[in-house]
């Protein structure tokens, strides 16, 4: 029987509003933000991010109808979407093929000419990029176009990932670790703890010839390995979950990069990552988000 999901659909007035939505819902569990109707905007590089800057627009989003709880979503639901006298609609639609949906919504994203991230159907960049990733998203979160992927993605052009091992924790569409394994790393373990991610992941790590990417599923960011960079672009609630079990999978000297956070949580992450040994290194914001890079002494 095809897996159902639920969907949540909604309109948001604005990017701050939108962002914060963004993350509410995601501590929930959903997942795959498709934006539809958006107000007209430049577009700097930093894609849908910079277009929803400028205005509202409509969002569709889905949870696993498994994962959903109806009386007691439901409340949490009325709760976010109330605090900004909002309405949502929910349906439950059948696990299907999403490619027609993100081929009338994906535009390709560059950050800078360090990476460009395009779905299979685009042409390759021109003027090219160093990095050309081609993905088929489907309804896995990491596209790069919102400002926590695009901002972890600046912070490793400055990391150093040469026989480097890769722990991309929360991999999504495998974007990360795809780059990881384009800036030479030595072996990439990529998880998630959705199906839908896992298969995603692996297609789009094949699809770009990438040979030293393992994924795996997981509940939590519990391993018996070690690694010398460590990638988490989840959320809040989840690192800080996990934040003790991503320390003791750092090697000496590692790297922590933290991201799906936002600017206000800053902070508190930083304290975190303090409280287990860390070192603060840079923060990088962007429209409201903020990626934080750490290292281990």
């Amino acid at each position: 029987m095809p897996k159902q999901y639920v969907q949540i659909a909604f309109d948001f007035d604005n990017q701050d509003q939108f962002d914060i939505l963004v993350a509410q819902l995601s501590a929930l569990g959903f997942e795959g933000f498709n934006e539809e109707e958006l107000a007209a905007g430049t577009n700097d590089g930093v894609g849908l991010t910079n277009a929803i800057g400028q205005g509202a627009g409509h969002c569709k989003t889905f949870i696993s109808a498994d994962e959903f709880e109806e009386q007691e979503l439901k409340k949490e639901l009325d709760i976010i979407f109330n605090q900004y006298n909002l309405t949502y609609s929910k349906s439950i639609i059948k696990e299907q093929n999403w490619n027609a949906v993100w081929e009338s919504n994906f535009d390709p994203v560059k950050v800078g000419d360090f990476v460009g991230i395009r779905a299979y159907f685009h042409p390759s960049f021109n003027p090219p990029v160093k990095f050309d990733i081609a993905i088929t998203p489907k309804m896995s979160f990491g596209t790069g176009h919102h400002a926590t992927t695009y901002t972890v993605i600046q912070l490793m052009e400055e990391i150093d990932f040469v026989h480097k091992t890769v722990y991309d924790f929360g991999t999504g569409t495998g974007i990360l670790a795809i780059l990881a394994e384009l800036l030479g790393a030595s072996a990439i373990l990529a998880v998630d703890n959705d199906d839908w991610c896992i298969e995603n992941a692996a297609e789009n790590c094949a699809n770009n010839q990438c040979k030293l990417i393992e994924v795996q599923k997981v509940e939590t960011a519990i391993q018996n390995s070690t690694f010398d960079i460590i990638l988490a672009n989840v959320n809040r609630h989840i690192i800080e979950a996990n934040m003790l079990a991503l320390t003791q999978a750092a090697k000496k000297g590692s790297i922590l990069v933290l991201s799906g956070l936002l600017i206000e949580d800053q902070e508190d992450m930083i304290n975190l990552a303090l409280e287990n040994g860390w070192q603060f290194s840079k923060s990088l914001p962007l429209n409201g988000w903020v990626s934080l890079q750490f290292d281990r002494p």
